[in-house]
């Protein structure tokens, strides 16, 4: 089975949506199941993660409402207010969903370059572990020596770090993104997405080439088995279509064996999420 393990869905407006800046005007229309599922069946992907892009409630059941009516939605990475004393009892509100399967928080955009390691924040994290569900690290890779700490506070957590930690591909900088990317891969309760990398890079420019370093560092830092495919749908359409980054990450493991690029074109994907 190949899996997305990340993209988003929205009914897009200016207010909700207001990291949609003027450069990602493609953006600024609605992107919706039946939207994906053309993209899916053309690149032979059978199922997807809807991961959120708003940070309420209300974006949880709206992605939850979605997955439970369209059966190629295999979960859902939702969101809650993990720094709130009542967090469990809005985890609760959703618990009973089956294809809820993990939460995230858009750390890289707060202000607080350690909000990663607030107490209130460790707590959220901690009321995860009691139901089973999955967090999804979303951070630049300056926030990677936070991370480090972080994830060792919660050694029974399972971790997600999306997007390969962001590094600075425009710019060709590899360090220290590197050597934080082979400590953070020690840890064995860290799942990591190749997706959101064109992103990172020049949207008009990029190149395989280019990319191939960062690819390289991650497949041997976490090893096929905690590496999973991710589109990065819609938003990296700013850079790449769906099938052109498809046929990239499918250049970029063609040298390993048919077992392990098939744990990261989705068996490492249903098993961090449970699918």
């Amino acid at each position: 089975m190949k899996i997305d393990s990340h993209h988003h869905f929205w009914k897009y407006s200016e207010r909700e949506y207001g990291w949609i800046g003027d450069r990602m005007k493609a953006l600024r229309r609605d992107f919706l199941p039946p939207d994906l599922a053309k993209e899916i069946a053309t690149a032979g992907i059978e199922g997807v993660v809807s991961v959120q892009a708003r940070q309420s409630l209300e974006e949880t059941q709206f992605l939850l409402d979605f997955a439970e009516g369209n059966d190629f939605i295999r979960g859902v990475v939702g969101w809650a207010p993990l720094v709130s004393p009542a967090v469990s009892k809005d985890i609760e509100k959703f618990a009973a969903r089956p294809k809820l399967k993990g939460l995230r928080h858009v750390l890289q955009d707060d202000p607080d370059d350690n909000y990663i390691l607030r107490d209130d924040f460790d707590r959220g994290i901690r009321a995860l572990r009691d139901v089973g569900l999955v967090y999804d690290i979303l951070i630049y890779e300056r926030h990677l020596p936070q991370t480090l700490t972080f994830v060792d506070r919660h050694p029974d957590q399972v971790f997600v770090l999306d997007h390969i930690a962001k590094p600075r591909i425009k710019d060709n900088v590899l360090e220290p993104w590197r050597a934080n990317i082979r400590r953070l891969a020690e840890r064995p309760h860290v799942y990591c997405k190749l997706s959101g990398m064109v992103t990172e890079a020049d949207w008009q420019n990029w190149t395989t080439e280019q990319l191939t370093p960062y690819f390289d560092t991650v497949l041997q830092a976490f090893g096929p088995r905690r590496l999973m495919f991710g589109s990065d749908w819609p938003v990296c359409l700013l850079a790449a279509s769906y099938q052109k980054w498809v046929r990239t990450v499918a250049g970029a493991i063609a040298k390993l064996s048919a077992d392990e690029q098939a744990r990261i074109w989705g068996g490492t994907a249903v098993e961090a999420y449970g699918l």
